[in-house]
């Protein structure tokens, strides 16, 4: 048997063991499932603080991204990955607060906890996450992911990943800004009270970021070997139970049944609710079901090599 196929199978058992029995792999399954969850808490928004609802969210997948990145990356390199989503997040929204520029003219309010400036500290976790599963699933649909990242991935990468963080931002922005008013659009915006401009701001401040990181990953090999479909799944999973997540709001529940932006403007509770689930399905299901099946076929090659 050559050297790589031995390297190869020898890297799929090591993997499927940090997918499922090793203490990294019991702690990955542990945070998903708390995160799943936690996705059940919205449906309690009027009976629970909403700051309680916000960290049940955000913590569990902030820890996965920490568990999960250091595994690929070493803790030097998660944390690299933490610092620039947060140093980069924290100032671009700081910018955008006080000037709408990139995303539009808006602020928060008190509902998210405390603040780094005018920006919430759980704003920036949600960051580090969100951003870590949209970065690892844009590495999946793209491929390569035996290796360092060289070549037109150093740059592929970054722009696939912050599409795949704006479907998740354009999923749910519409139900906790104009409905729940964790954050307040000024000018209001077609989508359901949120502007176009919104989601362009989220795709440039995503996009620099992981710009940032793609060129530190470019003089760096990898933490560890070949790692395995044991090992990514969960991440898929992670992302996958984000958009889930989304369709529980659908379920009708007692309430208004129309809310208003701070323009005046009238939304019905139930269009936000559906537009948004059907983002989720069709958008970061979409997302998540090419990056499971990019996986799968990796898979299947390393075990006819």
């Amino acid at each position: 048997m050559p050297a790589a196929t031995r390297q190869i199978r020898v890297s799929e058992s090591t993997g499927n063991a940090i997918g499922g029995h090793t203490l990294t792999g019991v702690a990955l399954w542990w945070l998903l499932a708390l995160y799943a969850a936690a996705r059940f808490s919205q449906l309690l928004f009027d009976r629970l603080p909403m700051v309680a609802i916000v960290a049940v969210h955000i913590i569990p997948v902030t820890l996965f991204a920490l568990v999960h990145g250091a595994r690929l990356y070493r803790w030097s390199g998660i944390l690299v990955f933490v610092t620039l989503s947060l140093v980069v997040g924290n100032v671009v929204e700081n910018i955008g607060v006080r000037t709408g520029f990139p995303y539009g003219h808006y602020y928060f309010t008190e509902l998210m906890g405390p603040k780094l400036s005018v920006v919430p500290v759980f704003l920036g976790l949600a960051y580090v996450g969100m951003g870590y599963l949209s970065w690892t699933l844009a590495r999946l649909i793209l491929g390569g992911i035996r290796g360092p990242l060289t070549g037109s991935r150093v740059v592929t990468v970054p722009l696939v990943a912050a599409l795949v963080m704006v479907a998740w931002d354009l999923s749910q922005d519409p139900v906790w800004g104009t409905i729940l008013h964790l954050w307040i659009w000024r000018d209001g915006g077609v989508y359901f009270g949120v502007p176009v401009t919104n989601f362009l701001g989220w795709y440039l401040e995503g996009y620099v970021f992981y710009q940032l990181f793609a060129l530190f990953l470019r003089w760096r090999s990898p933490g560890s070997a070949v790692l395995p479909a044991g090992y990514w799944r969960p991440a898929v999973l992670c992302y996958g139970v984000s958009a889930a997540g989304n369709i529980l709001l659908v379920i009708p529940r007692s309430g208004p049944s129309a809310v208003t932006d701070a323009t005046g403007a009238q939304w019905r509770v139930s269009d936000i609710t559906g537009a948004c689930a059907l983002v989720s399905i069709l958008v970061m299901g979409a997302f998540a079901v090419l990056a499971w099946v990019r996986l799968e076929y990796r898979k299947a090659g390393a075990e006819m090599s």
